[in-house]
């Protein structure tokens, strides 16, 4: 059985006396090991190492250099993470590929870079609402999934996570429906499995997009679901104890 997997995408928020109050709140979260991670901004890394330290809380980063090192100004590298106890990195977040302009080939580099340090890539996929309205939502987030697997073959998936994040519901307080989130990550399990049965029974596919609180629950009882990429929510120390609870009794 896959298990569940709850993750904070701080996004660029935090001070440092903001994130020392947040730490202090994870710390009391009851969450088992490889159940839980943060991904705060670089520069907090090092604090959420140190506060997170005596608990189960893994660490994780939102970007990562497809470069291992040289002059690349501004760039951090997979190698630098893992030096700093990193565990995840969030590889194609959609406001990468919008307002970053990072194709297909870019975030395949740096998916292929976080593995070749042992750290876990989560590659997010998701549509516009336009190519949800026009019925093409599927086909495209098909296409961004192969775009990857491609390049760096279907068993890779067995060190990574999945996270589909439909862009039309990230920050906009939207949600889509368990019963249309089911229907996509039904799907992308489908196209894993046409590849490798084996991998695609075991991938965790999280869902991200406005989860909060008060829908947690239910997008967790969906079959396929197994668990969440948080936005906002992650900032809110009671919010995000409650998906995470959420999580564990699902």
């Amino acid at each position: 059985m896959r298990r569940k997997l709850v993750v904070g995408n701080w996004k660029m928020n935090g001070s440092v006396e903001s994130v020392d109050a947040l730490l202090s709140g994870l710390k009391t979260i009851d969450a088992d090991a490889d159940s839980v991670a943060v991904c705060p901004p670089f520069v907090f890394i090092p604090s959420a190492q140190s506060g997170l330290s005596s608990s189960a809380i893994s660490v994780g980063a939102q970007n990562v250099s497809e470069y291992s090192e040289g002059a690349y100004t501004g760039e951090v590298s997979a190698g630098m993470l893992k030096q700093l106890g990193c565990q995840y990195v969030i590889v194609g977040h959609s406001e990468r590929r919008e307002q970053w302009s990072e194709s297909d080939a870019q975030l395949a580099a740096k998916y292929i870079a976080t593995q070749a340090q042992g750290l876990t890539p989560i590659l997010c996929l998701g549509e516009s609402l336009e190519q949800r309205e026009a019925g093409n939502a599927l086909s495209f987030i098909e296409a961004q999934l192969r775009s990857v697997v491609e390049l760096v073959g279907v068993g890779s998936l067995s060190s990574a996570v999945v996270a589909y994040e439909p862009i039309w519901a990230i920050g906009t307080g939207k949600t889509a429906s368990p019963a249309q989130a089911q229907e996509v990550h039904a799907h992308l399990r489908d196209v894993l499995a046409s590849l490798n049965e084996d991998v695609a029974s075991k991938v965790q596919i999280l869902y991200g997009g406005s989860v909060n609180a008060g829908n947690a629950a239910e997008l967790f009882s969906q079959q396929d679901i197994d668990g969440a990429l948080v936005g906002g929510a992650s900032l809110k120390i009671d919010d995000f104890a409650s998906i995470v609870a959420a999580a564990k009794t699902a």
